[in-house]
């Protein structure tokens, strides 16, 4: 937990210590990298698995896991081609 101090540069951590403004973006970066991945996980593994598997039950038929693995593998394409435009767009200043 980090809260900003008006006084300086440096941002004061809730024990005290005091962490540069790199430190506090690389947590930041890394808190976002992590939500957008469990995010990703979850929408992905939910839409995949309502599109694949149509009876739950013990256990997945042959077809349901070949559908699993391309829908998924789908899913990683589809966004990092999104991904891809959207950081030429963002480059460009178009963002």
């Amino acid at each position: 937990k980090l809260c900003a101090t008006s006084r300086s540069s440096a941002t004061v951590a809730m024990d005290g210590s005091q962490q540069s403004p790199e430190m506090v973006m690389h947590q930041v970066k890394a808190e976002l990298a992590n939500a957008y991945a469990q995010e990703f996980f979850t929408t992905t593994r939910d839409r995949c698995f309502k599109l694949c598997v149509t009876k739950p039950s013990g256990s997945m038929s042959s077809s349901e896991q070949a559908c699993l693995a391309k829908c998924t593998e789908r899913y990683v394409e589809a966004t990092k081609m999104i991904s891809q435009v959207v950081l030429q767009a963002y480059s460009k200043g178009g963002m």
